[in-house]
């Protein structure tokens, strides 16, 4: 497995009274990597027009305070105006999470608005962080 796009230590505030990181976090956590992501890609333009359409998290083990979250980002599948991201967050060799989100590319109104190709070329499948 190649580098992360994204690693952060949890945080005490990040972790309920067992040490357990809330579940809310994980959504942090992914758009931390996005932003990363899009950096690493030279394409911010794309992670300031994108906008949240769904995300459906699947939990495998509890990230605790002090953990380090490795999160690994890849492109699932482009649409049109759409693109399907997959986010792992791992802890060490283990797999905490898996998000499954969907953005769509729009306007500042929110209307979606087809993806430019010098972006698509970007978020063709074969440029993960796995």
């Amino acid at each position: 497995m190649t580098s992360p796009c994204w690693s952060a230590e949890v945080r005490y505030a990040e972790a309920d009274q067992q040490g357990v990181v809330f579940n809310a976090h994980y959504l942090l956590y992914c758009d931390e990597a996005m932003g990363a992501f899009c950096a690493q890609h030279h394409i911010l333009e794309f992670a300031q027009l994108v906008r949240l359409k769904t995300s459906t998290l699947t939990w495998h083990a509890p990230a605790r305070w002090g953990d380090t979250i490795d999160v690994f980002v890849s492109v699932a599948g482009l649409g049109r105006t759409s693109v399907s991201v997959q986010f792992e967050l791992m802890v060490g060799e283990r797999s905490c999470c898996t998000v499954d989100t969907v953005y769509v590319y729009a306007d500042d109104a929110g209307a979606p608005q087809q993806i430019p190709d010098t972006i698509r070329q970007v978020l063709l499948p074969d440029n993960d962080t796995r």
